[in-house]
């Protein structure tokens, strides 16, 4: 049976425990297994707020582009391959040799991990953050080296530049970060680049980079580069943009760099109607904002009704929000999995905080209302 992303992520070691460098124990997988969401949807299925998607979907541009495609997949994308990458390298000021496209930016990290880790070197990484940089790290036979979230919920940088060494292979930093939202600065990844070992390489990863908005410590890698031919910036085509079941990412790096992950890169694996349907939502800024937009007012509202209820979210720069509910996470989202409600998965390196993704504001106010159902007998924990 074929795995799942998810399943294969689990598999390979997805949540250990907050610093931890050795893979989870047997029953940390179990629970994962227990608590992850189902993927199918079926009409009149549950309220989705689990996997950080855009909930209004593709714009309608990008929506006419793909179904005036359909008709065209039964033909492969030789054609339309090179357009793209030239639209992306145009968009971010690049040359077309510094792009790399993939099946979604987790194959991006895949082909990262295939090109700088091999056995006896490290990956870096932050905890908790998106796990698929170390699950690939791992199936390669490289040590992965878990540094915890500071204070502030941004990557120690450094501790975990303390942590660096030669056999640091690859650094992976997501930024606004999975699953925290949260923010590390620009002027503290810039010096703490200029500080590791020469032959180190960092992925920072912008999945979220589109809800970060004007914050006066945000500044995207793409939108200002710095001279440094070991770092790859990824963005992907599944968050602001809707077309996360198509997917689309892609990496921007120095052309011996992407030359290096394109070894490594799936045949193909960019699909025939996602080519053209990703211009059109490149192209449609006015979508673009009105996605972002309708985010920051359903976040404002999230903290809004978080506040009423005396809780205290961490401050979120994307399309979810991450908070301390003071008792094991498993409860709630069984709670909420009962009234058919899907909320993020556990990330037991923070056991009694959740993540939830915003949806509409019916969506929202649904999930509200059943949260004020949560039994009041259970017991609150630390954390």
């Amino acid at each position: 049976m074929l795995l799942s992303r998810r399943n294969f992520l689990r598999t390979l070691g997805t949540g250990a425990a907050l610093g931890a460098v050795a893979p989870p124990s047997t029953a940390s997988l179990a629970l994962g297994a227990m608590f992850e969401p189902p993927r199918q949807s079926e009409p009149g299925g549950p309220i989705r707020l689990n996997s950080n998607e855009n909930p209004y979907g593709p714009s309608e541009k990008a929506r006419a582009v793909l179904q005036g495609d359909l008709p065209m997949a039964n033909r492969y994308p030789y054609a339309q391959y090179d357009g793209l990458v030239n639209r992306i390298a145009a968009f971010h000021r690049v040359k077309p040799q510094q792009v790399l496209l993939g099946c979604g930016s987790s194959e991006i990290l895949r082909v990262a991990a295939a090109g700088f880790l091999s056995p006896g070197q490290q990956a870096l990484v932050a905890s908790p953050t998106f796990e698929a940089l170390e699950a690939y790290a791992r199936s390669l036979g490289a040590e992965t080296v878990q540094v915890p979230l500071n204070g502030e919920f941004a990557h120690d940088l450094d501790t975990m530049l303390a942590r660096a060494t030669a056999a640091t292979g690859l650094v992976y930093i997501c930024n606004p970060n999975n699953p925290t939202a949260s923010l590390t600065p620009r002027k503290d990844l810039e010096t703490f680049l200029t500080k590791l070992p020469a032959s180190t390489y960092v992925l920072m990863d912008e999945a979220y980079h589109h809800f970060a908005g004007q914050s006066p410590v945000y500044t995207s890698f793409l939108e200002r580069p710095v001279e440094n031919e070991r770092m790859i910036v990824t963005r992907t085509f599944s968050k602001v943009y809707g077309l996360a079941g198509m997917r689309l990412g892609y990496a921007v790096a120095a052309p011996k760099v992407i030359e290096q992950m394109r070894q490594f890169a799936t045949w193909d694996s960019v699909n025939a109607l996602v080519v053209r349907t990703a211009m059109a939502a490149l192209d449609d800024v006015e979508s673009v904002q009105s996605f972002i937009q309708r985010n920051a007012d359903v976040r404002q509202e999230f903290f809004k009704q978080a506040a009423t209820r005396q809780l205290k979210p961490i401050d979120s720069q994307a399309n979810f929000i991450m908070m301390n509910a003071h008792r094991p996470a498993g409860e709630i989202i069984e709670h909420f999995r009962r009234h058919n409600i899907l909320i993020g998965r556990r990330f037991p390196a923070m056991n009694t905080y959740v993540r939830v993704s915003l949806g509409r504001p019916e969506e929202m106010k649904a999930f509200w209302g059943v949260w004020d159902l949560m039994p009041q007998g259970t017991v609150k924990i630390g954390g």
